[in-house]
């Protein structure tokens, strides 16, 4: 049906190989047979979890992202890094380092390809309910802080650009359209 739109690859370079991110640039044979080239930055993906207390309010975090050099509000988040981890079980680690929390019961939301246009990362996103506090175990360059917010509240800061971290606007987004369940 689409085969009129697909690119073939015709080799790869790579042009930067680094602990998290790998650029590459790819020449690639066009539609109309013609060459171009595509740079993309090879990820490893990630896991994300919007934890939800019993009384409605979601557990967030604030933290300091350097590349675009302002204070977030994100749901917890991490790469998928460790050898034969699962989303789910990335999911379940950031949640207990970020936030402390632990939790009886999971879902998943939504799988989001962050940047199709330049990279091949995709975030698996979660819900988690019957949550337990606990002491958070953030990694040695990690400074976070834990927010409880209503998720009416949290609606209101995506919609007024407070929350705007792709993966967190979705995650409540998706949440307030099942009705915050």
């Amino acid at each position: 049906m689409d085969e009129d739109l697909i690119e073939t690859k015709l080799g790869s370079e790579i042009i930067y190989d680094g602990k998290l991110l790998h650029v590459k640039c790819d020449t690639v044979k066009l539609p109309d047979g013609k060459e171009t080239t595509r740079e993309w930055v090879k990820h490893p993906g990630a896991a994300a979890i919007l934890p939800i207390l019993p009384d409605g309010q979601i557990i967030l975090v604030r933290q300091y992202r350097y590349p675009v050099a302002q204070v977030t509000l994100e749901i917890p988040a991490g790469k998928l890094d460790v050898a034969g981890e699962s989303p789910l079980e990335c999911a379940k680690r950031e949640l207990r380092e970020e936030t402390g929390y632990q939790a009886a019961r999971y879902e998943k939301l939504l799988a989001l390809a962050t940047t199709v246009g330049f990279s091949d990362e995709v975030i698996h996103i979660y819900a988690a309910w019957d949550l337990t506090p606990g002491e958070q175990a953030t990694d040695d360059d990690e400074f976070i802080h834990v927010v409880r917010m209503p998720l009416t509240e949290a609606y209101q800061a995506v919609q007024d650009g407070r929350i705007y971290d792709a993966k967190t606007v979705t995650a409540i987004l998706f949440l307030m359209a099942r009705g915050g369940k």
